[in-house]
């Protein structure tokens, strides 16, 4: 997608992934990016890549040209600071995935998630990498004194990225911006290294200064009165084309460089169909029929130990058919949208743990409806005995991954992890669950780093009416409870509290 000439480019979005750092909602930098026909843009979300298919999605949808990269941690010499990664195909995109993973799986407990050198270098294929600003990586170094180790290391990343290094140059208005800058202008100089010029961009609008400001303190555990926390300026926003050429207009190799890096890109992550892994053995034998094996075996063994001495109303054979024609019948659904190998693998180290004591849940949620599960030791309900509906958990008609909630004993789950990693190699994966900044967390969290009473700030929260149907948001509380303009009036620190609450 071609981007016309003299369109400064916002390479370093912080999205609400950027956890307690981002405040720009990508539903609404889509909106501006429609509204302003803005023609691409960058993803920089420190330490992942979360918000990365979600960017894409929303932002290509708008006929906006997405740049997918990352922040990751780098680590050497005891100094660790964080540089900008950009994708510019898939394998680009694979690299940036891996390192990414790989900053998290090694890391100690005295550290961030952190990759090194050497890392990057076996994985720099299709990938764009920017040095970063005063505050990262090489800044750090910089302000350490440690020019030698940073001229080293250039020139060992420049002989394997080659044309896809850049000196990146930023002007936010901090004070160590300029001496930075100046050493910057020296290495691209000395170096042959292209210099571009790039934005720190943590909200959308100035007015939102405020309660980015707020939002950090969050995170770092601070106090917003606190007069030796480190601060950004107010320059962080999403400036127009306009204002950022004139800011970098003495540059104007900056500029040119910055105009033509979407130039460079030509890939977005895609949606795709879950991938489900495959179960191995050593009977050569498909996974449909190890199932109905495994399946036909366990419900045999159900029957007998608990199901006909439970029912003595029927006769053993017409209890066996009716069993029988239920399993027959999940066992072709589960065939028919190829889920056999999940219900092993899931069946494989539910067993594995009964087998080694760690105590399992009977099993919760609509999974309970399977007698196929049942019969794999997967639950321990009989879904025929309470009248459970399969189709609630896999429906033909209604296509859903299948998901069973499972309870392992809280000392001991990470044993079930350890089995998991040595028998499915590079298979397995922990998700992240993201928590939202709800009208009484916001009043919470905010009231503290403003550093008003807990008991107050209690008090305020409890005024917010308590919906889990329909939870109200901030807006919606003070519009419908008159106390808070009572309280309003009695302290001038809750207005500012409401204030950057509605915010964020």
């Amino acid at each position: 997608m071609a981007v016309r000439s003299e369109e400064f480019n916002n390479l370093k979005i912080h999205t609400q992934y950027s956890i307690c750092e981002g405040a720009v909602k990508i539903d609404d930098l889509a909106d501006y990016c429609r509204i302003n026909k803005i023609k691409a843009i960058g993803l920089a979300d420190s330490y992942n890549l979360c918000g990365a298919l979600e960017f894409a999605e929303k932002i290509s949808k708008v006929g906006t040209q997405p740049i997918i990269g990352t922040q990751i941690n780098i680590l050497s010499d005891n100094q660790i600071g964080k540089i900008t990664l950009y994708a510019t195909s898939e394998q680009g995109y694979k690299n940036l995935t891996k390192l990414s993973s790989k900053s998290y799986l090694r890391n100690k407990d005295s550290y961030e998630p952190y990759c090194e050198i050497d890392d990057l270098i076996s994985n720099n294929e299709d990938l764009i990498l920017l040095t970063g600003n005063y505050n990262n990586f090489f800044g750090k170094l910089f302000y350490a004194n440690k020019l030698k180790l940073i001229e080293k290391l250039i020139v060992k990343l420049k002989s394997s990225f080659t044309d896809r290094l850049y000196i990146e140059i930023q002007r936010h208005g901090e004070n160590q911006e300029k001496n930075y800058e100046n050493y910057l202008l020296k290495i691209s100089s000395l170096y042959d290294l292209p210099i571009i010029a790039g934005q720190e961009v943590y909200y959308l609008n100035s007015s939102m200064a405020e309660a980015h400001d707020a939002l950090i303190c969050i995170g770092e555990k601070q106090f917003i009165d606190d007069k030796n926390r480190f601060r950004y300026s107010d320059q962080h926003y999403l400036k127009k084309n306009e204002e950022l050429q004139k800011l970098y207009k003495d540059i104007p190799e900056s500029l040119e460089n910055n105009y033509n890096f979407p130039l460079r890109f030509n890939f977005k992550p895609k949606k795709s169909k879950p991938i489900l892994p495959s179960i191995s053995n050593n009977k050569n034998i498909s996974a449909e029929k190890e199932l109905m094996s495994q399946a036909k075996q366990g419900l045999e063994e159900r029957l007998n130990n608990f199901i006909f001495k439970k029912n003595k109303k029927k006769s053993s054979d017409e209890i066996k058919k009716i069993y029988e024609d239920r399993l027959l019948h999940e066992l072709d659904i589960i065939n028919s949208m190829d889920y056999s190998s999940y219900f092993l693998i899931v069946s494989d180290y539910i067993r594995w743990a009964k087998k080694n004591s760690i105590p399992v849940g009977p099993g919760r949620g609509s999974g309970a409806g399977s007698l196929v599960a049942y019969s794999l030791d997967i639950t321990d309900l009989d879904p025929i005995e309470f009248d459970l509906i399969f189709e609630r958990f896999l429906n033909p008609d209604r296509i859903s991954m299948p998901d069973f909630d499972i309870d392992f004993c809280e000392e001991q789950r990470d044993k079930v992890f350890e089995y998991l990693k040595l028998k499915y190699k590079d298979g397995v994966a922990h998700i992240i669950t993201f928590g939202k900044l709800r009208a009484r967390m916001v009043l919470r969290d905010v009231g503290r780093v403003l550093g008003l009473s807990y008991g107050h700030v209690d008090r305020i929260c409890k005024m917010v009416p308590f919906d889990p149907s329909r939870p109200l948001t901030l807006q919606e509380s003070i519009d419908r409870e008159p106390r808070f303009k009572e309280e309003i009036k009695s302290n001038n620190k809750v207005e500012k509290l409401l204030n950057l609450s509605l915010k964020l």
